[in-house]
């Protein structure tokens, strides 16, 4: 028997649990979804910056969270529905990067990408996904244009993200017949800290980035994305990919890693191992 979707219900009311929710696309789509009524419990490991804005939001609560914590995410979904009775949505944004080489870049903090971008966000929607199946409600994953496009420098972050996006597919699957819609978010790149600290202060991800091909190299300002992903919470959309040119490297993922088509990267991959084992060496002296 086919199961046909429920047509979405207006956000104004919602309830939605929101990681990585202190800075960057976080803090400014709860701003936006804030202003369409929608009640948001917001959580980061930044206290103060999240508490700031919870203040600024009617109806929203802030709680200190660790994703990689599991049983502090049982203990912020159980508040928050304690709290409002119910769980309407999930979005499991928190996410950090490094870049570089996999064999120069510290282990740990290798490992500590992992343990955010997939682990924690798994911690997060197991947690929640209960009471988001009660209210036959939305799981929204942010998974980056680097889930299906795998540069170099980037191994930790790629893996982390594609592994997302499986996690995701995999989910609505799963999820079938329960009502519940699921949502992979897709963002290229985007001015918040996680690519302005590596734009800044790494010569290696700069030239990296000088590498990749136009118009796909371009950084978009944070408020050209909001209105997509506010969009995307109130139809419940499956996929989320922006710019919309990434679409076209989403539709040729199988064919995007062949030698022809990522040319450009692969003859900068030497000088980009060099720039960077040059500025760790200069921070170690």
């Amino acid at each position: 028997m086919r199961h046909r979707p429920l047509p979405s219900p207006p956000l104004s009311g919602q309830v939605l649990l929101v990681s990585g929710a202190a800075g960057g696309i976080g803090a400014a789509t709860a701003r936006a979804l804030a202003a369409r009524g929608v009640l948001l419990a917001l959580t980061d490991r930044d206290e103060a910056a999240v508490r700031a804005l919870a203040a600024e939001l009617p109806g929203a609560s802030a709680h200190v969270l660790d994703v990689t914590d599991r049983s502090a995410c049982i203990d912020v979904v159980a508040a928050v529905t304690a709290a409002h009775g119910r769980l309407d949505a999930v979005w499991a944004n928190a996410g950090i990067s490094v870049y570089g080489p996999l064999d120069l870049v510290d282990a740990d903090t290798w490992d500590a990408v992992l343990d955010v971008n997939l682990r924690g966000a798994a911690n997060l929607v197991r947690a929640a996904l209960p009471a988001v199946m009660q209210a036959r409600g939305y799981v929204a994953l942010t998974c980056s244009v680097a889930s299906f496009v795998h540069q170099p420098g980037h191994t930790a972050y790629a893996a982390s993200k594609a592994g997302l996006e499986a996690l995701g597919d995999s989910l609505r699957s799963e999820l079938t017949g329960t009502g519940v819609r699921v949502g992979t978010f897709h963002p290229g790149w985007i001015a918040t800290s996680l690519v302005a600290e590596k734009e800044d202060h790494q010569p290696a991800f700069r030239r990296f980035r000088e590498a990749v091909r136009p118009p796909f190299n371009t950084i978009h300002p944070v408020d050209a994305i909001v209105p997509e992903i506010v969009g995307a919470f109130e139809h419940r959309r499956a996929r989320l990919v922006f710019p919309r040119v990434h679409w076209l490297a989403h539709a040729l993922r199988p064919v995007a890693h062949t030698r022809a088509l990522s040319a450009g990267v692969r003859a900068a991959a030497p000088e980009i191992r060099r720039l960077y084992a040059e500025q760790l060496q200069a921070r170690q002296r």
